[in-house]
């Protein structure tokens, strides 16, 4: 497996990727029973989705249903991995791959390849892969880097997650990279930019005009405001506003 050693570059296709099993380790004959899939382009989360939910033909551990909450009867009317690696392998060729520990979900992966008859693709040769896990542990060392301690550290909103899924994991997952590797990019690129400004000319406005209304802030919402800035403190270790 590739795994990036530096922050990547921003310009280009990314898709953030998921999975669970039916237990840990596929040779043991363990299968995929969910892949989720999002996609970043230029650092920004499109749309565009790649969601299935697998028949593993064999039983799935009691200690992973635990986890995930997927059973045998809900997937006994899914497709195979064989009927669907043809869209998956489309959907992330060329892609660079975000996934938290990587090693688990890529082993998987090319477990399942290897079991396809006639099939010499493995994910390494369809994509590569940048691993948050290894990441975050390089960023934090010594500290708990699971992707709901990550939520925690970064203050992102996963209360929403009572139990793993890999389409929902991926989006969390997503919002984390994001903010781990350096924030989100502009809303606008950089010709978008350009354009917007020789669209518009400067206007002066008249110096008679009257005295613009200003609105102070309730108590309430001034409280709300410092708790905002006490957030961002806690997650930057800093926030200039709180400086007195």
């Amino acid at each position: 497996m590739t795994a990036a050693s530096s922050m990547p570059s921003k310009h280009h296709r990314q898709v953030v990727l998921d999975t669970e099993t039916t237990g840990i380790n596929p040779k043991e004959g363990h299968k995929i029973i969910e892949i989720g899939c999002v996609e970043l382009v230029n650092r920004r989360l499109t749309q565009n989705r790649f969601h299935v939910y697998l028949n593993p033909n064999r039983e799935i551990d009691a200690g992973a249903i635990e986890v995930h909450g997927i059973t045998n009867e809900f997937l006994r009317d899914k497709p195979s991995f064989a009927d669907i690696v043809d869209d998956f392998m489309r959907f992330t060729q060329g892609a660079e791959l975000i996934i938290h520990n990587a090693p688990f979900d890529v082993g998987f992966l090319n477990h399942e390849l290897a079991q396809l008859p006639n099939e010499t693709r493995s994910v390494e040769s369809n994509s590569t892969v940048f691993d948050t896990l290894a990441y975050a542990r390089k960023k934090h060392p010594g500290a708990r880097n699971s992707l709901d301690a990550l939520c925690k550290r970064y203050g992102i909103d996963n209360s929403h997650r009572d139990l793993h899924g890999a389409l929902l994991d991926a989006e969390i997952l997503a919002d984390v990279y994001l903010i781990m590797t350096g924030g989100q990019a502009s809303l606008l690129d950089e010709n978008e930019e350009m354009r917007t400004a020789e669209q518009h000319q400067l206007v002066r406005l008249s110096a008679d005009r009257p005295k613009l209304k200003v609105i102070g802030c309730s108590e309430e919402e001034l409280a709300s405001h410092r708790q905002r800035l006490e957030k961002i403190a806690k997650v930057s270790g800093d926030c200039l506003w709180l400086r007195e």
